[in-house]
């Protein structure tokens, strides 16, 4: 990916798009994004924890891909996170900030907030990047 491809034609894979997952901006630095609690709720209707973790992932992955530039692509190797708060309603804006950009390895802090900006969770993401004529495995 290059930094030049408008935010509506960034691919962001089945799973986000069902999530409601919208990206708003994204660069090799920094990837922002929103997604509705509602549809991403726990039983208790609480805003789950596996959600977030797949939000923060798709800034995160978006980020590193677009650092990762033509023929070159990556994937998600360790992630972990802090859960602050529970959301119940309305919508999570998640920034993905780049924290290393290597040649083989990236690495970003997601940081999740409500509509109030009270922080819901943070995240570490690292992603291995991967030339495109590599396996898959």
């Amino acid at each position: 990916m290059s930094n030049d491809i408008p935010v509506s034609e960034i691919p962001i894979g089945d799973m986000a798009s069902n999530m409601g997952i919208v990206l708003t901006s994204a660069s090799a630095q920094v990837v922002v994004g929103t997604m509705p609690v509602a549809g991403n709720t726990q039983p208790f209707g609480l805003l789950n924890g596996g959600a977030s973790m797949a939000f923060a992932e798709t800034l995160g992955s978006i980020g590193a891909n677009i650092h990762a530039g033509t023929g070159r692509f990556a994937v998600g190797i360790e992630i972990n996170g802090s859960h602050h708060r529970s959301a119940t309603q309305g919508i999570v804006t998640g920034t993905a900030t780049a924290l290393s950009l290597g040649r083989n390895v990236a690495v970003y802090e997601i940081v999740i907030n409500d509509e109030r900006g009270k922080l819901i969770c943070t995240t570490r993401l690292t992603c291995l990047l991967r030339d495109a004529a590599q396996s898959q495995d």
